[in-house]
């Protein structure tokens, strides 16, 4: 079976392991064919009420055996599945609603309230699709449809529509750099070449199992599930990262073979979490991979400390642009060059230009550039970022980076998270993972103050691991080992930092949270 098509990689696994569990969600288990049979009656369903080739249709779900079904429904359609935030408010909503003029809307009672309050009215929205709906949504302008309904019946084959690989699949939002959200169109082909890559590097196969913490509507949380689909594998959900020791008493329990998650999931394991206690436990880990973001060496180095020795840890680099995967760094340089991202996945080109636009020299550095199969198609409907950052075939990461002499990348911050402190330039990861080497905080991050006169004043928001570390004995350590200009001014301590959709540190909202902001989040 051939396969350019995203839904193919379900339809494949069903052929090959129907009967194998696919899905571990509590005590439920689900079957390929099960989860293939419903997803077919689901898109079958939604043909028949008028879905057509590129219609968009929202998902707003938290992680859940619906989620996967609606997602391959609304590919094995021809439609384009375009999931959000769980934690979207009625405005944000609204607005992506009137962007997209989205056929369909799937979702369940959780989100009733978030969706009641959008006033959809006027978005083009034909059906609402709800799992157990509780609200009466009555004088709606489109129809009201209960999920569990149409997963009962109609008919399971595989729609007959015909669907290309260039045509449009996902839109994935992202709030990127600048905070706005901006709508990465990704088409089937560029998420089939991400994913048979990912399979060929981290040597996937059918007896893998992973630990899906991370939610689907997050280009990482999702490759998790088209990875293992594509192989056959087996994915197993749990929404208690809260409480980690469920986590991974889990995966024990269910022989877990995968863990994935960004730098917030370990710093948090590795300190809020009995993950030293299960270092013989974990017996099945053969992999745990980090993405999202930059990743602090001295978490890299506590995290191989706590886990068994036989778990290979896989650093990769990504982007929702580019459908998830850009690089990785193989387990057996992990010591060796552990603060590189590693080279190119499979099918994939990388290369550094400096600011005259020259390709760099090894150690010099410039932005990050890449080509391949997975590179988006564009912004939804948002032409000029879209010339912005996509070039000649070539996208723009935004990322300042540099090679060694063997061709191993080292991404040293963003373009424009750089600041300018008494006539300094200044990269805050410099300082943070100088923070971070104290071996007193969870995680930190350093920002710049307005200042007449010195541009910017550097702060710190950070989440101590106990309430005996004190400012001053923080601000000590980086006394020794900064020079003076990059030694934050003044400390916040928090019980936990801001994260945006992907769970990195939202810097503009730890600025909000120094500035004054929710009191909550603020420790004594």
């Amino acid at each position: 079976m051939a396969i350019s098509l995203i839904h193919h990689f379900l339809e494949y696994s069903a052929l090959r392991y129907p009967d194998k569990v696919a899905l571990i969600h509590d005590e439920a288990r689900h079957t390929y064919a099960e989860i293939n049979d419903q997803a077919n009656r689901m898109a079958n369903c939604l043909i028949n009420t008028g879905i057509v080739v590129g219609d968009r249709i929202v998902i707003l779900f938290e992680n859940c055996m619906e989620y996967v079904v609606s997602y391959y429904a609304v590919l094995k359609a021809g439609a384009v599945a375009v999931p959000l935030n769980s934690d979207i408010k009625p405005e944000g909503l609204k607005a992506i609603a009137m962007e997209l003029e989205p056929k369909a809307i799937i979702s369940s009672s959780r989100f009733e309230r978030v969706l009641g309050s959008s006033n959809l009215h006027g978005c083009h929205i034909q059906s609402l699709i709800l799992k157990a709906p509780i609200s009466a949504w009555s004088n709606t302008t489109f129809e009201i449809e209960e999920l569990s309904g149409i997963l009962r019946s109609g008919p399971t084959t595989n729609p007959n529509i015909n669907i290309r690989g260039t045509d449009f699949a996902s839109i994935i939002y992202t709030s990127g750099s600048t905070g706005h959200p901006k709508g990465v169109l990704l088409s089937h082909s560029n998420i089939v070449a991400n994913t048979l890559s990912i399979c060929r590097y981290l040597y996937l196969t059918s007896n893998d199992i992973q630990m899906v913490v991370l939610p689907f509507f997050y280009v990482f949380g999702k490759s998790l599930l088209n990875t293992h689909f594509a192989v056959g594998g087996t994915i197993v959900i749990n929404n208690k990262f809260a409480f980690p020791v469920t986590v991974l008493k889990e995966m024990v329990a269910e022989n877990v073979t995968g863990f994935s998650g960004v730098p917030s999931t370990y710093a948090y394991l590795l300190h809020r979490s009995p993950l030293a206690d299960y270092r013989d436990k974990l017996t099945a880990l053969r992999y745990c991979s980090q993405a999202g973001g930059h990743m602090p060496r001295s978490i890299k180095e506590d995290l191989r400390r706590v886990l068994p020795a036989h778990t290979e840890i896989y650093v990769m680099y990504g982007a929702t642009e580019a459908s998830g995967r850009l690089a990785y760094l193989e387990p057996a340089l992990y010591s060796e060059k552990m603060d590189s991202i590693g080279r190119a996945i499979p099918g994939v080109t990388l290369r550094i230009l400096n600011p005259e636009g020259i390709e760099a020299k090894p150690g010099e550095t410039g932005e990050l550039m890449a080509t391949g199969a997975n590179i988006m198609q564009g912004y939804w409907n948002d032409p000029e970022p879209t010339q912005k950052i996509l070039s000649n075939g070539w996208y723009h990461t935004g990322d300042l980076a540099y090679r060694d002499a063997e061709g191993y990348l080292y991404v040293i911050g963003r373009k424009d998270d750089q600041l300018k402190a008494g006539g300094h330039r200044i990269n805050p990861v410099e300082i943070e993972d100088t923070l971070m080497e104290s071996g007193m905080l969870v995680e930190a991050v350093v920002l710049g103050v307005g200042d007449d006169l010195n541009g910017h004043k550097l702060v710190c928001c950070c989440v101590a691991k106990s309430n005996g570390i004190s400012k001053n004995t923080i601000l000590s350590f980086c006394a020794e080992r900064l020079p003076k200009f990059k030694i934050p001014k003044s400390l916040l301590f928090a019980y936990s930092l801001p994260k945006n959709m992907s769970g990195k540190i939202d810097r503009k909202k730890c600025l909000e949270l120094f500035n004054g902001g929710s009191a909550s989040r603020l420790q004594s």
